[in-house]
């Protein structure tokens, strides 16, 4: 993609264009010392600048090592903030997709993440390490969560599909469990179809419900390397498991999670946090607008467990929107769309 070269210029100022709307503009540049990262930086075609440009209204013109940025003021310094903050991740490692991307340039309005965009050398401040990646916040909301998930007992996460509500939690679990913080890692999910019925499934017990917690297994998947997995699953040392096969246990010393919380009905759902033990973690993962139990959103467990727990001590409540969705951007204009804007 061709591009005009930067000029040499400093942070100047142009007058508004009407009186009706001021709109101060400005220009500024940036140089990077390791040139090695400039490829991975700009993207292929400079895909990832002008992602850059295109959601925040700005110019970025490429000369050698350094970026020149023209556009709207507050635009500008976005920009420049979004650019510092991938190159940081590039220079201590981690991956740079238009995930990650669209993650900064979300996280770069929120006035309660300094910190985070602006990385120190040695990392993010707020990090999950797995053996196989180490995770950062992609949302504010996120960064909360991964806050409460160190510190709360119990916590609620809800929100839609692709805001990292569960892979989080796994991925926390994961971390604990290799620390040795927890002995065993539990992830539970009630066995139910989302608007269809799949009729008999053949096999033992466990082909029979693995079906229903595939996605259980592919968040743990990416957090630690297969061998490993199937190691601690044939110790017991990770078990996964249909909420029924919970009933009369203890669970101590264990991260457990919950996931697709809002199908659980209220008995389950008293059953299941009454299962707590000593040096134990839950984490109750839904979307309450996604009930697939008959009787809909009146007889889901979640709603009416947060709204009798919500403010407990020992409980954390997490509230995620589209606004939230980490996935493809076209995903949280999907939820967007059917579940209406977020306030």
């Amino acid at each position: 993609m061709a591009r005009k070269p930067a000029p040499k210029a400093t942070q100047s100022f142009t007058p508004p264009p009407s009186p009706q709307r001021e709109v101060r503009r400005a220009q500024v540049d940036l140089s990077f010392d390791n040139q090695s990262l400039l490829g991975a930086l700009f993207g292929q075609f400079d895909a990832n600048l002008v992602q850059v440009e295109n959601r925040l209204g700005v110019f970025i013109a490429a000369r050698g090592n350094e970026l020149h940025i023209e556009g709207p003021e507050d635009s500008v310094a976005r920009a420049r903030d979004v650019l510092k903050a991938m190159y940081d991740k590039l220079a201590i490692g981690q991956d740079l997709d238009q995930g990650a991307i669209e993650a900064l340039i979300s996280m770069s309005d929120e006035p309660t993440l300094d910190g985070i965009v602006d990385a120190e050398p040695k990392g993010p401040p707020i990090m999950i390490r797995t053996r196989r990646k180490t995770i950062v916040p992609r949302s504010a909301m996120q960064a909360i969560y991964m806050r409460s998930l160190v510190r709360d007992d119990i916590i609620f996460a809800l929100g839609p599909a692709g805001t990292g509500k569960t892979y989080l939690a796994v991925a926390q679990a994961v971390a604990q469990l290799i620390n040795g913080s927890v002995q065993r890692l539990i992830l539970s999910r009630p066995a139910v179809e989302a608007g269809e019925k799949l009729g008999f499934l053949p096999g033992d017990m466990k082909e029979k419900v693995d079906p229903y917690l595939r996605p259980l297994y592919d968040a743990l998947y990416d957090c630690m390397p297969p061998e490993q997995v199937e190691r601690r699953l044939a110790s017991g040392e990770i078990e996964i498991a249909p909420i029924a096969f919970m009933r009369g246990r203890t669970l101590a010393d264990a991260f457990v999670i919950l996931d697709e919380a809002q199908n659980t009905t209220r008995e389950q759902m008293k059953m299941f946090l009454t299962r707590f033990g000593q040096n134990s973690r839950m984490v109750v993962c839904g979307d309450p607008r996604q009930v697939d139990i008959p009787g809909g959103d009146g007889m889901s467990g979640l709603a009416d467990a947060v709204g009798k727990l919500e403010g407990v001590e020992g409980f954390g409540t997490i509230r995620f929107t589209a606004a939230d969705v980490v996935r493809h951007p076209i995903v949280g204009r999907i939820v967007e769309a059917y579940e209406g804007p977020t306030s």
